[in-house]
């Protein structure tokens, strides 16, 4: 059955032809059969000269109006398509362990569709109507590609509001999941990661590379070293950085349930009496830590995103500012700082700035000895700069 037609309006089609993924909704002609669509259906999109441009996904309520699928106009997605989509992104990631991000959306041409793979269980999220409405294919396909035993679908994540689906805290499970807890192996480290409560689908693979980073800065560090791991979450960089010779970490988030992964995670591996672990909020814990005069040989903050939209933009690099001049406050000469920003509203010369700032504005001098992104399991669709949103800023003080 032929897809009904977007048509492109002229002058505006040109990104489109370019490889962009995304038509909005002010760059095609919305005739009343396209408005009675429902959300997520499968359209071909021409451009103003008539030329196919590809299949895309559907939605007439929101300005991203196309999501694209594929080139190949009037294209059958079925489990068939699926399961070959999910070969090439495979196909991309780290030989020899199962646990990976599988589909990172755009980046693996699958829009509106994150997938994470904890040993033989998949979690999934989906922010698009489109991959709602193919959610019963995707699983199939899923499960038939990994062979893995189970799957969680979370549908937690705020996105999901402007394509018009629910947004909940309740998970839909297919198949053999262990109950809340999810093995995680980084590294070498195994951590305990909560796959249907935690955040974002309970671990963070973008970070693998920065977390094997920080852990090699001991190198030039003296025996006895101690860190600070601020907004860790389950302890991804500290318990790193005692993998990598630190003598004591101190890990501070504002979740008590964060902290127990995070203490669950330290006692597998060995490492529980080398850690503190801190439930406080952050700027908090860092303003009493320097009123009490404590210092660290590296200090890391990885903080939730501060600039959801462009609206907050000024007001969320003041926050980057901030965590920069306490965390700066907090290293001893010689040592490391290392910041991170997960939002894609801010460029990496914005954040870098503001770490200056804030670095400055501790009346600390240094200079950035490493600039990291998100791993390779994350990649990054040639035309769309949203991808590109983690950005990972090691200093190193005077």
């Amino acid at each position: 059955m032929a897809h009904e037609i977007v048509a492109l309006l002229p002058k505006r089609d040109g990104r489109a032809r370019a490889g962009h993924p995304w038509v909005f909704s002010n760059e095609m002609e919305m005739t009343p059969a396209l408005k009675k669509l429902e959300a997520g259906s499968l359209v071909t999109v021409v451009d103003s000269r008539g030329e196919a441009v590809g299949t895309y996904t559907f939605n007439p309520a929101t300005l991203i109006a196309c999501r694209k699928l594929t080139s190949r106009p009037n294209a059958n997605i079925d489990v068939a398509w699926l399961e070959e989509r999910l070969r090439h992104a495979l196909r991309r990631r780290p030989a020899g362990t199962p646990y990976y991000r599988l589909v990172h959306s755009e980046g693996d041409d699958m829009p509106g569709l994150i997938v994470d793979r904890f040993g033989d269980v998949l979690v999934g999220q989906i922010t698009t109507a489109g991959m709602q409405r193919l959610k019963d294919s995707l699983e199939a396909a899923l499960i038939s590609v990994t062979g893995c035993k189970g799957m969680v679908w979370r549908m937690d994540t705020s996105a999901r509001s402007l394509e018009g689906l629910p947004v909940s805290d309740e998970v839909d499970i297919a198949g053999d999941v262990p109950e809340g807890r999810g093995k995680v192996v980084e590294n070498g480290l195994e951590f305990v990661a909560d796959i249907t409560g935690g955040q974002k689908t309970g671990w963070f693979y973008d970070q693998r590379a920065n977390h094997a980073f920080a852990a090699t800065v001991f190198d030039r560090l003296p025996e006895g070293a101690e860190v600070l791991d601020v907004y860790s979450h389950i302890g991804g960089f500290g318990l790193a950085m005692l993998a990598g010779g630190a003598a004591h970490a101190t890990l501070v988030d504002a979740s008590n349930h964060a902290m127990n992964l995070a203490r669950e995670s330290a006692k597998i591996q060995g490492v529980a009496d080398k850690c503190s672990f801190v439930v406080k909020n952050a700027f908090e814990a860092m303003e009493e830590m320097a009123a009490e005069g404590k210092m660290f040989h590296a200090v890391v903050c990885d903080p939730p995103a501060f600039i959801k939209s462009a609206k907050v933009m000024a007001e969320g690099l003041k926050g980057y500012e901030k965590v920069a001049r306490l965390g700066a406050a907090l290293v001893r000469g010689g040592g490391y700082l290392t910041l991170n920003s997960c939002s894609h509203n801010a460029s990496l010369e914005d954040f870098t700035a503001a770490c200056v700032r804030g670095i400055r504005r501790a009346g600390r001098s240094g200079r950035l000895i490493r600039t990291g992104g998100a791993d390779f399991d994350h990649p990054q669709h040639l035309m769309l700069a949203e991808n590109a949103y983690l950005k990972c800023l090691t200093f190193q003080l005077d």
